[in-house]
């Protein structure tokens, strides 16, 4: 196999250590995407590790999309992963539906998933609901297509939120049972990576649910475009409560409100969030908000001065993507060949 040695110890050592994630192109980037994915993908890229990422527009279409829509959403969240640190010379960026062997991956795995592995998907169950038998039948296989995402590139690790564990997990399930079937050790067991401070950031309005754009009160989040005036605003008028910051993570676990803006001050600063209440505990929320506000201003007004800056070239950005396909391919066609000959399908 092109990136194996046979070893009995770890499963994944027998792999070169590779990096795959991505992100859906469906449009408004948060705060919430850049601390729970493109900060995090940025950070494993300076780690040294090969890094591929990946707008997976695919996705995207398991519910409609209007077409000029996903166009302007693929290129303005290339935009975000660039301005957000993710060098396309370091890192393979690019969107899915430009690698074929993706689809053609994800039809194989089909095969090998259990129709009762994807009806315990919990995502299933929330985005169709009583709507099952009216949703998309991509939107029911969708954990095989992210299967074949992964396991395309022999990925060894996945940075992914809370929310996508399970859909790692089945990956797993996936690579288990084709090497099983077939008699290879031919597909790696990737390990979902879930770290950091702020993982999955809160709506500033309620701290009991996740930041989305889909939120009717724009004040709930910070947009990835808002300018300076627009970051503070928001954070001065964050909820909050009463009480004076604790002294340790353990006082804020029955505030969350509280707890989201620590949580956003330490993944903002690149410290634990013991680390920054030792410096601010005992502090107002009067004190500690301005505070947080100047920070999240140096540091994110940049990432929307770049932004906008880049999506002004979208010929560039459709460069960048086809180059990083391109890229993609050197690596995923081998492996795609591989599997077909694995399963004995004639190729000539």
């Amino acid at each position: 196999m092109s990136d194996a040695v046979q070893t009995q110890s770890n499963p994944n050592a027998a792999f070169k250590p590779r990096v795959f994630s991505g992100i859906q192109p469906s449009g408004g980037l948060t705060l919430g995407n850049y601390l729970g994915a493109l900060k995090r993908f940025a950070d494993k890229q300076a780690d040294g590790i090969e890094t591929v990422y990946c707008v997976v527009d695919m996705h995207a279409i398991t519910v409609w999309q209007d077409p000029e829509a996903l166009r302007k959403q693929t290129r303005e969240l290339t935009a975000g992963f660039i301005a957000s640190g993710i060098d396309p010379e370091k890192s393979i960026l690019f969107n899915q539906s430009q690698v074929a062997e993706h689809a053609q991956l994800a039809w194989i795995f089909n095969t090998v998933a259990r129709m009762g592995w994807m009806q315990r998907m919990t995502q299933w169950k929330d985005k169709a609901g009583k709507n099952a038998q009216n949703a998309s039948l991509g939107l029911f296989a969708y954990p095989a297509l992210m299967a074949a995402d992964i396991l395309l590139y022999h990925a060894t690790e996945v940075p992914v939120g809370e929310d996508q564990k399970q859909h790692v997990e089945l990956t797993r399930d996936i690579a288990a049972k084709f090497n099983h079937d077939y008699g290879v050790d031919f597909f790696p067991m990737p390990d979902p990576v879930i770290e950091g401070a702020a993982t999955r950031v809160m709506s500033l309005r309620d701290g009991t649910k996740k930041m989305s754009k889909s939120d009717p009160s724009d004040a709930s989040r910070i947009n990835m475009t808002d300018d300076a005036d627009a970051i503070a605003k928001k954070i001065r008028k964050a909820k909050t409560d009463p009480e004076p910051l604790p002294d340790t993570a353990k006082g804020l676990e029955e505030r969350p409100d509280a707890r989201n803006l620590v949580n956003i001050y330490a993944a903002l600063s690149d410290q634990t969030v013991d680390t920054v209440l030792a410096e601010m505990g005992g502090k107002q929320f009067s004190e500690f908000k301005p505070l947080l506000a100047d920070l999240a201003v140096a540091k994110l007004s940049p990432i929307s001065g770049e932004m906008q800056r880049l999506m002004q070239d979208p010929a560039e950005i459709d460069r960048i993507l086809g180059r990083g396909a391109e890229r993609a391919r050197e690596i995923a066609t081998p492996i795609l060949q591989k599997t077909y000959d694995i399963v004995g399908m004639i190729r000539s």
